[in-house]
């Protein structure tokens, strides 16, 4: 059998020689900061964050949880203390989340004027104003005995058209306590609908609905349980989504779309990456994702243990999530994040401006911290300004996670 001829590796002096260097060379435009700055497609703002927090009847000062370090149950006075820092952060919200004193098969808490919920909606509302989105969470698993998101039927399962109505009473509670927004995260069929009808109803045509549309029944919810001090035993797989299935999620989606949902949301966020992509590309109506508990948990346990650059890794999750087609996110980090962000506009600022004098700004810069610091530490709070590991300045560029935003 012949040979198949082979080529000289090498042509002749008198040949000339072929092109010996890439015609594509993409990496010209991430040679500096500045020039990843230039093209990045994706950036994050502190408008673009959303700060989750929990407030507990009965607290004189705020209780650490121990599964999401930096993270508190805060009392009233220190609530009002980190909705104050959220506004002067720019952040874009910050959601509510009440931990009763007591609880009862209905969750008649949350439907109390004056319960923990409703009455911290109405002062962070009176310290903000307009200047910061209150949001709250509206659900019953925080109020209820048994910890489920809805009423348990004879047969012991949650009957779905039992806690509309009570969702809808939720929904005018808040809404008259002053929330911006309502956020229904129970995953009751036709909850964004009959919430809608009963807001209108009741003369609250102007709050919007952010539906938690596609909520996975999620092992990443874990430390969650003790930030509420949940008393669910077992899973709520029965009304929350199955991870194996997307098709679903955009069913969800469509379906409150339909129902009149202003904002939807995707949750959790890192471990569905794709759902949230796919809702982004047919939602006309902003998305928001959730990085939950166990997302900030496992990042703060690997850089606990010196396995991860946290501030890297922090950011880079956020841009995952917004890069993946979120309006905005809701995470734990929001404060601390946009602490960074603000920093680096001023040092940027710093560094063009040289030694020429300026003005001072117009309010003072904000110490980057999480939800568990407080404008200044008092004598019940020791440790409110103990700096974090890892918080602080790395060798990554300063830029690359984008400020401010595309638009």
């Amino acid at each position: 059998m012949q040979q198949p001829k082979r080529t000289d590796r090498h042509p002749p002096e008198d040949q000339e020689s072929p092109v010996s260097f890439p015609e594509q060379r993409p990496r010209r435009l991430r040679r500096s900061p500045a020039m990843r700055r230039l093209v990045a497609e994706t950036r994050l703002h502190p408008a673009n964050l959303i700060l989750p927090v929990f407030v507990r009847e009965g607290l004189t000062e705020p209780a650490p949880i121990s599964s999401m370090p930096g993270v508190v149950q805060h009392s009233e006075a220190s609530l009002l203390r980190a909705a104050e820092e959220a506004r002067d952060l720019g952040l874009g919200g910050i959601v509510l989340f009440g931990i009763p004193a007591t609880r009862d098969a209905t969750g008649s808490a949350g439907l109390d004027p004056d319960g923990i919920l409703n009455r911290s909606i109405r002062a962070v509302k009176e310290r903000v104003g307009d200047d910061l989105v209150v949001m709250s969470d509206l659900c019953l698993d925080e109020f209820t005995d048994h910890g489920h998101c809805g009423v348990i039927d004879e047969a012991g399962e949650v009957d779905n058209d039992a806690t509309l109505e009570i969702y809808a009473e939720m929904g005018i509670v808040q809404a008259a306590a002053g929330a911006d927004v309502v956020a229904p995260s129970g995953m009751m069929d036709g909850q964004v609908a009959v919430i809608r009808q009963a807001l209108d109803e009741a003369g609250h045509q102007h709050v919007p609905i952010l539906a938690y549309a596609a909520k996975y029944a999620s092992g990443f919810y874990g430390p969650f349980r003790e930030a509420v001090d949940s008393q669910l035993s077992g899973d709520r797989k029965q009304y929350q989504m199955d991870a194996p299935n997307r098709t679903e999620a955009l069913r969800e989606v469509e379906l409150d779309l339909a129902e009149g949902a202003d904002m939807v949301m995707v949750k959790p966020a890192s471990a569905y990456l794709d759902i949230l992509s796919d809702v982004a590309s047919i939602s006309d109506v902003p998305v928001s994702a959730y990085q939950v508990s166990g997302e900030y948990a496992m990042i703060e346990a690997a850089a606990a243990n010196g396995w991860i650059n946290r501030r890297t890794v922090i950011t880079e999750s956020l841009i995952a999530i917004r890069r993946a087609g979120a309006t905005n996110v809701l995470t734990y980090y929001a404060a601390e994040v946009a602490g960074w962000l603000r920093a680096d506009m001023a040092g940027a600022a710093a560094s063009v401006s040289g030694p020429v004098s300026v003005a001072a700004p117009a309010q003072a810069p904000i110490t980057p911290h999480t939800t568990s610091a407080a404008a200044a530490p008092t004598d019940a709070e020791p440790n409110a300004a103990e700096p974090r590991t890892g918080t602080g300045p790395t060798d990554e560029p300063r830029t690359d996670a984008g400020f401010p935003p595309v638009s």
